[in-house]
């Protein structure tokens, strides 16, 4: 598959303890709003409790379909990303 030119690895990090939980591959330019489970990289959470952070107990996301897909909808303000 080709790399498109709108795409790019970012980190995606809790904004509470600042713990790394995901590598994604962002598609688009914005904010992160969703995270598409086939497009995250590497996933640090514990996959008992993937929707919250697994240093502080904070939940950043939410369960959802978007799209037709499954999806992880960002709780505002609970993460920071660094490219």
């Amino acid at each position: 598959m080709a790399k498109r030119r709108d795409e790019f690895n970012i980190d995606v990090y809790c904004s509470n303890c600042r713990t790394h939980l995901y590598r994604y591959r962002k598609e688009g330019e914005g904010h992160l709003v969703k995270c598409y489970g086939s497009n995250v990289l590497k996933d640090y959470t514990n996959p008992e409790n993937p929707l919250h952070c697994h240093e502080c107990g904070t939940e950043f996301a939410r369960e959802t379909m978007m799209h037709g897909r499954p999806a992880y909808k960002i709780i505002q303000g609970k993460v920071f990303v660094r490219r």
